[in-house]
């Protein structure tokens, strides 16, 4: 399991929950499972956010391994260059 917080705009399209367990292995499960379980969220989720693990940011990392325990974060997407 790991925890899994949200913020800002997303907290809202999560029924204002912030916080979640959740069982994943790698970014990909995690961010299914978290829009099945808030489906107002999937859309953001399937559109690109950012993620946070244990203070490490990863884009695009679906497979990027999410060690049991870690803390995770999910960020509206990043712009910049």
């Amino acid at each position: 399991m790991v925890k899994v917080m949200l913020g800002g705009p997303m907290k809202s399209m999560a029924g204002g929950e912030s916080e979640f367990e959740i069982e994943a292995d790698n970014i990909q499960q995690l961010l299914s499972r978290l829009g099945d379980r808030c489906p107002r969220l999937k859309p953001v989720l399937d559109k690109g956010v950012a993620v946070s693990i244990d203070g490490q940011i990863y884009r695009g990392a679906w497979f990027q391994p999410i060690p049991p325990g870690s803390e995770v974060y999910i960020l509206p997407p990043l712009a910049g260059g």
